[in-house]
């Protein structure tokens, strides 16, 4: 469970249809690790993620997820390079690759995932 882990994960959801969304959420300023699910689409979620620092090592059996930077530099690990994301890069890590996510200054990310993942992994 994100409680488990040294991470803010919110899993509800803070917007409906409609609504205009802003991914600057003032709760994220307390914390290295912040991540918030803005709204749902169809079946996914689309998370904001203000991180600094590093996620632990995991995958996702049954899922993918897709990571776009907005600010800062987003790097993803995987067994054997490094992805670096900068603003407007994206990347789709697919279901079952081990990865691990790093951000070496603040960073501001956008996650588009299936909307029961556990964002912890499995």
């Amino acid at each position: 469970m994100p409680a488990d882990f040294p991470y803010e994960t919110r899993l509800n959801i803070l917007h409906g249809p409609l609504e205009v969304i802003d991914i600057n959420v003032p709760d994220a300023k307390n914390y290295k690790w912040f991540n918030q699910t803005l709204c749902k689409v169809n079946e996914s979620v689309v998370r904001v993620g203000i991180i600094e620092g590093e996620y632990h090592w995991h995958k996702h059996d049954n899922d993918d997820e897709f990571f776009l930077t907005v600010e800062g530099q987003l790097l993803i690990d995987l067994e054997g390079r490094t992805v670096e994301l900068n603003p407007g890069q994206g990347m789709v890590v697919p279901r079952g690759v081990v990865h691990r996510t790093r951000a070496p200054k603040r960073t501001v990310i956008l996650m588009v995932e299936n909307a029961g993942i556990i964002p912890t992994g499995n």
